[in-house]
């Protein structure tokens, strides 16, 4: 008979281990997939996959797409975009830290947990708010696992990134940007980054 008690989806945010090798390889739950239509987000408190918005225009996520488990972007996360842009005032955005995930396979649908290795980032500023976006290679692919760092990409796939999420949250006729892009970084300030919302997850669990 099945144990009923026990007889739950683990919540993707809170009840996924990122793994035993994190952040030199990590554990990644998948929302959205190049072939959707609308922004699939999960919902922090059920969650359940819930539907965000329409992908805008054709502007299409060129990976997979999702965030860490156990990870939440805050003040540790956000200090290397202070340091660097000799600010104080940026925080993290209060999130799961965001991974993108580079394989060469057809993945058809999200809700789904795989093995990457990250391999650098994007930094990026949603108004005053650090939204870096990992980038990372699907363990064992046959064309991105062998990646060891991001500048070892191809150009043209570094620039579809970039432009996806300095774009995706564009308000159709508005004139202003809302992300900025302030920079690529490599595979140790990417790890660095895991390391730091790692920690923001524990004091943020801490203090709830």
């Amino acid at each position: 008979m099945m144990d009923f008690k026990h007889a739950h989806k683990a919540h993707p945010w809170h009840g996924i281990s990122l793994g035993d090798n994190a952040p030199e390889e990590v554990r990644a739950f998948i929302e959205i997939v190049p072939t959707d239509t609308v922004k699939y987000e999960v919902d922090k408190e059920s969650g359940y996959l819930s539907l965000d918005r329409p992908q805008k225009f054709s502007n299409i996520v060129p990976s997979l797409y999702g965030f860490l488990p156990r990870t939440y972007c805050a003040q540790h996360m956000a200090e290397p975009s202070n340091k660097l842009l000799a600010r104080t005032d940026i925080e993290g955005d209060g999130d799961p830290l965001d991974i993108c995930v580079l394989t060469e396979k057809d993945v058809t649908h999200g809700d789904v947990i795989v093995r990457a290795r990250p391999i650098g980032g994007l930094r990026l500023l949603d108004h005053n708010q650090a939204d870096d976006k990992i980038i990372a290679v699907l363990k064992n692919d046959a064309v991105y696992g062998n990646l060891q760092d991001i500048e070892e990409l191809p150009t043209q796939i570094v620039r579809r990134l970039i432009h996806y999420f300095t774009t995706y949250k564009d308000i159709p006729g508005e004139t202003h940007q809302r992300m900025k892009f302030i920079g690529i970084y490599g595979v140790n300030d990417a790890r660095d980054i895991i390391r730091r919302s790692i920690q923001d997850y524990e004091e943020y669990i801490a203090s709830h």
